[in-house]
């Protein structure tokens, strides 16, 4: 980074844009809104983000390019192959990688004037206040309603504004909740009952979508930071792609909200899981269990190769599992594999016999090794990740069935 000049032009209090950010920013601070004094601002400004995938990269990205100063991602997943047609910050070479590592790496070297600080964490209610605390503001790119409700009260309860936009199939949405006037609860009172929404890896998504409205994002997250132009409070923006029509709708602030209302009886942060009626999240397993999943069924030798295992199909001493979404599996699938999604198996361990060998599938290798660990775990002794997955059996031209 350039030295500061003296002959630079300073902003209020003194702060001085060095010669080579009055470059990079440039376009920017021609802006009336902006100018100087606002571009130190968004200097200054610390930013949470919620979530290093569909919308926290491509708002992260634009944060980082703005100049937003010091950027926070929280995201405890590693990038997988199927992520990277919409989360635009990681690139194949990623894959496996921390989506914080990965995160931190691109941002800083878009631009250096970033300071980009890892949480390679899940976000839960021992964790959040502290979290969120340091941060000005919160962009909310999470993908369920466990983490959406915990964040929303962690947001009020620091009084702190939140971004929020969610997205599925060809439509999204966004709010803006700024302090005092209303939270996701005054829209949302209660979850839905687990598994009545589905999500990306069930229902798809368009990848544009998510730059679309991760970008919509960054600009209420700049208009806030920096008080200009009428953030899209007590308002929300719905976006349907497939027709290229916008919606807006008016909300208000629930006075009988129980974070926000003028009595609240959410005065700290709750067990989201069971408020959602989901099983508690299990961590990330430990000891020689622990990294990658494909590395460590790579390192026991838990894996079987294409090669090894295809003229093994329909074999009554081998079992195959696939584990994808049923709308990958009507695309194509090893003919006559079984069918259980990820989300499902160990709730379906019935309909499978430990004494067989498994094989387990999905499109990468990816989802198939956590299952074959799960697997193994729960004394399944000859489950095998077919590594590569449905990618490497298309490569080797082998017969697929589809419908």
């Amino acid at each position: 980074m350039a030295t500061a000049d003296v002959s630079s032009r300073t902003a209020a209090g003194g702060g001085l844009l060095t010669q080579e950010q009055l470059t990079r920013y440039s376009r920017q601070i021609i802006l009336s809104e902006v100018g100087i004094e606002n571009q130190r601002k968004l200097l200054d400004s610390k930013v949470l983000v919620v979530g290093a995938g569909g919308l926290g990269s491509p708002s992260s990205i634009y944060l980082a390019a703005a100049g937003v100063g010091t950027i926070g991602i929280i995201d405890a997943d590693r990038v997988d192959l199927s992520n990277l047609h919409r989360q635009v910050l990681h690139f194949n070479r990623d894959v496996n990688r921390p989506k914080t590592q990965s995160a931190k790496e691109h941002l800083e070297a878009l631009n250096p004037d970033v300071r980009v600080i890892e949480h390679p964490v899940y976000l839960d209610s021992s964790n959040a206040l502290e979290i969120i605390r340091d941060y000005d503001l919160v962009i909310n790119g999470c993908d369920n309603f466990a983490t959406r409700y915990l964040v929303n009260d962690a947001c009020v309860l620091l009084k702190k504004p939140l971004i929020d936009a969610s997205i599925l199939r060809f439509e999204g949405q966004a709010t803006v909740f700024l302090p005092g006037q209303g939270c996701y609860r005054c829209l949302y009172p209660e979850p839905p009952p687990p598994g009545m929404v589905p999500n990306c890896a069930q229902a798809g998504i368009i990848g544009a979508l998510a730059g679309h409205m991760g970008t919509l994002q960054v600009i209420e997250a700049v208009k806030v930071l920096l008080g200009i132009g009428k953030p899209l409070a007590s308002r929300m923006l719905l976006f349907d792609a497939l027709s290229g029509e916008y919606r807006t709708v008016r909300w208000r602030r629930d006075p009988n909200c129980p974070v926000c209302g003028d009595h609240p009886t959410i005065t700290e942060l709750i067990d989201y899981e069971e408020f959602c009626g989901l099983p508690p999240r299990t961590q990330e397993p430990a000891g020689e269990l622990a990294g990658p999943p494909q590395q460590v069924v790579q390192a026991k030798g838990w894996v079987r190769e294409v090669t090894e295992v295809k003229d093994r199909v329909g074999s009554p001493d081998v079992q195959w599992l696939d584990v994808r979404e049923p709308q990958e599996y009507k695309m194509f699938r090893i003919p006559g594999v079984k069918l259980i999604p990820m989300g499902e198996t160990l709730d379906r361990l019935s309909e499978l016999d430990p004494a067989k060998e498994t094989i387990v599938v999905c499109l990468s290798g990816e989802r198939s090794a956590k299952i074959t660990i799960e697997l193994r775990k729960r004394g399944f002794d000859k489950a095998y990740n077919l590594t590569g997955g449905m990618v490497a059996w298309i490569n080797q031209k082998l017969p697929i069935e589809r419908g």
